[in-house]
């Protein structure tokens, strides 16, 4: 339960077999269904999302299983969303050679950095360094 909405989740595995699915590594079919009170509102709201795995059923139990699914959101919304939102990734067009991942392993070092500087607000902090690009490099000489 978080604040302000109660959420109550409840997960599905089944293991895949060979001759059902041709997923190679899939070794488990998941079904999240995730139902969601607004307390101010009464507002009810339901989603259902499915997903493959390679884990092995037999190895985790279910709230482990929900845990991992949540931390893999966790990450995708606080770097992959981060990344490609406010700093353009998905907008880049180098494509070719070493470009894209020296790109990539830059975009991360600027959010990494700025977040060991304590910022919290990734967007106005480029907006700041985009005005005032000597703050930026303030931010970055702490060798």
């Amino acid at each position: 339960m978080t604040s302000g909405r109660i959420e109550r989740r409840e997960l599905w595995a089944l293991p895949v077999y060979d001759d059902f699915l041709n997923w190679p590594g899939a070794r488990l079919m998941l079904r999240l269904e995730r139902t969601v009170i607004h307390k101010a509102t009464g507002e009810l709201q339901r989603e259902v999302v499915y997903a493959l795995s390679s884990l092995d059923l037999s190895s985790l139990s279910a709230e482990s299983l929900l845990t991992l699914w949540r931390q893999h959101w966790h990450i995708e919304n606080r770097v992959h969303y981060v990344c490609d939102v406010s700093l353009g990734e998905d907008a880049c067009r180098v494509c070719s050679g070493a470009g894209p991942r020296v790109l990539s392993a830059l975009r991360r070092t600027v959010l990494t950095t700025l977040r060991l500087q304590g910022v919290t607000n990734l967007a106005e902090a480029l907006r700041s360094f985009a005005q005032f690009p000597y703050r930026a490099l303030a931010q970055f000489i702490w060798l």
